[in-house]
């Protein structure tokens, strides 16, 4: 049984937005965040947040600073990816997952998670021109 339960995904044309949300357990000092694989493509990091008791630590990929914001609810156990502005390049399944540390490597987002992990089954995105 998924831990991890993706829903928001959809079709949407260039310059719209979607929100994707992701819910289920993810533990503090863990890194909760999106991932994406669009076809014919590696996986890619997009999004994450290092959750700490305090102020989570947000890191995002290049290809997506300033257009999409990750957060999370913490009464509802809830991550949420707000993506904004986008583009055909961001058509891709997009995957949450929860994993061990680090998020990121000298300030840049890993594209795959370095330790243990648990992931959802992925919710398509699909943007048209």
């Amino acid at each position: 049984q998924d831990q991890l339960k993706e829903s928001g995904g959809g079709s949407v044309q260039a310059g719209g937005s979607l929100t994707l949300s992701c819910s289920g357990p993810a533990p503090i000092n863990f890194c909760w965040g999106w991932f994406r694989r669009a076809p014919g493509k590696e996986l890619e990091g997009v999004a994450s947040l290092f959750l700490r008791t305090g102020t989570d630590t947000p890191y995002y990929s290049s290809s997506v600073k300033g257009r999409f914001t990750i957060s999370r609810d913490i009464p509802k156990n809830t991550l949420y990816l707000q993506m904004n502005a986008l583009k055909p390049e961001d058509t891709a399944l997009y995957y949450c997952a929860a994993y061990q540390s680090p998020c990121a490597r000298n300030g840049e987002l890993l594209d795959r998670p370095a330790g243990s992990s648990e992931w959802g089954q992925g919710t398509q995105v699909t943007v048209s021109s």
